[in-house]
């Protein structure tokens, strides 16, 4: 496997006009010629297939949601980051560029990272031209305010359904290109696997999951928006489909996977309130903005209520560790102080596992009203949750995992190892390191799918000399029989135990041992366990129904059976990077305060990984980082 990042020569802020230049063209009226597949209609995949089909492209978007607009990106809550400095208070590019590199621990390619910075303000414009009812000042311009790992406010958002309203914009854009028959839509069609043709991406074999049907579907080219993979630990703030498989099936066909064990762990979440739970809700991290994070400083007040408990007695411990940013500190850095002052015993609520996110003195200082207009509908989500009233009692809040940095490897035209196969937003590595700052994970999907792929994927369509394949090419047949040939061994294993049953000791598994906290030990024990619980599963597994119907058995029973595999990844990839970095966190490698201690010596290095076969363990190949802009430095947030 050969890594060529492809980042353009010269200044860093001259290397994006200098790649579009440099980029092969496709002549406006060829462009009618070509075929691109988008797998996936969250903000990366519906801007990508809107902006490429006004290009001229024939555009096909399959998403498995009965509609785009259930896609995940949708839950996004509190805002979207561009560096417009409407606050005048110091924001720059280089500032965002700069924040971003170092909220990602300095394991993220310096190339995209300020191109990500440097298109952010197109798409503030880009969004309010489409009528995303941005939040806006008492003079009519657009508000801002602040997320964590910044010191300047630059979150646009749209009160607590940032993503939700950014969504609908890239929604319209995607359906106005449906009415005029320039896009495909595949709405409820899953992608199975994919197709390739001398070695290059073509097509990709999917399921109709109201029929159960399987087709294949052929193009020049193939984008892949298909989010990412918390849901490997069974509780996660995703959506319940969210899933690994089209990475993954890329990946065994030759993709290179990258930093697979880089999970973000999002602080502010509601707490676990038992078994019976299938997922968890997140509270946005702008509540931060407000709310002040707190726990009793003595293990005998846990019994009262917040209210009885003293100034005195409270331990505002993000202000007392991180004085500089106090309560928006950054993501990996506040989940973990979370997680020490529960282990201490001082958490709050059921089982210990949950601190307080209190706004009585900004209610006190601006008004009820001013809080509702600013946090409403996550204030009125909280209460329906938990039945308890954020306006007259702090919120309960703790860590769960939330967004995965790793993906398949991108280069800088975002094309993988795979000619042919693009890969989008969070399902691709190259932006966030080992930690996504708050606010940026909207804006790396819009960026890649309205302003990155609309330029690169031109350049491959452009020198591709290959011939055009069809259906009928007998790449397509094979790799349906196989997928064909999976979907029966699933149904043939006629266990006794549930798909979620396997699926809920896989993630417990993953999240004691490869969680918010790793060691060799548990992830040595975790390598051994995995492959067990594996073949378990293909021996077990209950899978009900009839494959040509539909049957949401064999869509589930496909997922986790992709990440009994997948984890086994995720896990060797933890073990391997031996050191602390963002959200990997290994406890052999901290810091006398408990911080995370990087080894810039040995893993200055992006870690892809190649698949070798099955039960073949895979082979990892590096692509070292090089920083010479943001100089590599011990992150700190006091």
């Amino acid at each position: 496997m050969k890594l060529d990042a492809k980042v353009p020569d010269g200044p860093i802020e001259k290397k994006w006009s200098k790649a579009k230049f440099d980029l092969k063209l496709v002549n406006p009226a060829n462009k009618r010629k070509y075929k691109i597949i988008v797998v996936g209609s969250g903000l990366a995949g519906a801007s990508a297939a809107a902006s490429l089909s006004e290009l001229g492209y024939q555009v096909s978007c399959f998403c498995f949601q009965d509609s785009p607009r259930r896609a995940h990106s949708i839950a996004a809550q509190g805002g979207i980051n561009a560096a417009k400095n409407y606050q005048n208070d110091g924001d720059s590019v280089y500032r965002l560029f700069y924040d971003t590199v170092k909220g990602g621990d300095f394991r993220s390619r310096e190339a995209n990272v300020y191109r990500l910075a440097e298109l952010s303000a197109n798409i503030i414009d880009q969004a309010t031209a489409q009528g995303v009812p941005f939040a806006r000042e008492y003079g009519g311009n657009l508000a801002n305010r602040s997320f964590g790992g910044a010191l300047v406010s630059r979150t646009f958002y749209a009160r607590g359904q940032t993503g939700q309203q950014l969504l609908l914009g890239a929604y319209a854009q995607l359906e106005k290109q449906i009415a005029l028959g320039a896009v495909k839509m595949y709405p409820r069609t899953e992608m199975m696997d994919l197709v390739l043709v001398d070695g290059h991406a073509k097509g990709i074999i999917v399921r109709d999951l109201v029929t159960g049907e399987l087709s294949a579907h052929a193009a020049d080219a193939v984008c892949l928006a298909t989010g990412g993979y918390g849901n490997m630990f069974y509780l996660s703030t995703n959506a319940k489909g969210s899933n690994v498989t089209a990475i993954w099936r890329a990946h065994k066909r030759g993709a290179g996977f990258a930093n697979p064990c880089y999970t973000q762990i999002h602080p502010t979440c509601i707490p676990v309130s038992g078994d019976y739970q299938s997922k968890l809700t997140l509270m946005s991290e702008s509540l931060r903005n407000d709310g002040r994070v707190w726990v009793p400083k003595k293990k005998e007040d846990l019994g009262k209520r917040p209210a009885e408990i003293p100034e005195e007695d409270r331990d505002y411990y993000l202000e007392r560790k991180y004085p500089s940013f106090g309560n928006l500190a950054a993501r990996d850095v506040t989940s973990r102080a979370a997680k020490q002052v529960c282990d201490e015993g001082r958490g709050v609520g059921p089982g210990g596992r949950g601190v307080f996110l209190d706004f009585r003195e900004k209610i006190q200082q601006l008004g009820a009203d001013r809080i509702a207009e600013r946090y409403g509908n996550l204030f009125q989500m909280y209460d329906k949750i938990t039945g308890e009233d954020p306006y007259s009692a702090p919120m309960r809040i703790y860590p769960a995992v939330h967004y995965t940095m790793g993906g398949l490897w991108v280069d800088y035209n975002l094309m993988s190892t795979i000619p042919g196969l693009h890969v989008l937003g969070e399902a691709n590595f190259s932006d966030h390191g080992a930690n996504r700052l708050g606010a940026s994970a909207l804006m790396q999907g819009l960026c890649d799918g309205y302003f990155v792929i609309p330029y690169t994927i031109g350049d491959y369509l452009a020198t591709y000399k290959g011939a055009k394949v069809k259906e009928d090419h007998p790449e397509f047949k094979k790799v349906q029989a196989e997928v064909e040939g999976r979907i029966g061994k699933l149904l043939n294993v006629k266990g006794k135990t549930t798909v979620d049953a396997f699926h809920r000791e896989l993630g417990l598994l993953m999240w004691e041992k490869c969680g918010m906290a790793r060691n060799a030990k548990g992830l040595s024990e975790l390598l051994q366990e995995i492959p067990q619980l594996r073949e378990r599963f293909w021996k077990d597994v209950s899978v009900l129904g009839s494959a040509g119907s539909l049957n949401q058995q064999i869509e589930k029973a496909w997922r986790v059976a992709d990440f009994m595999e997948f984890t086994e990844l995720v896990a060797r990839d933890a073990l391997d990077r031996d050191e602390s970095c963002g959200g990997h966190f290994r406890e052999e490698h901290q810091t006398e305060e408990g911080e995370a201690k990087r080894n810039d010596e040995k893993f200055c290095h992006v870690s892809v990984w190649e698949y070798q076969g099955e039960n073949q363990p895979a082979a990892l190949h590096k692509e070292a980082l090089q920083f010479d802009n943001v100089h590599l430095a011990t992150r700190s947030y006091k």
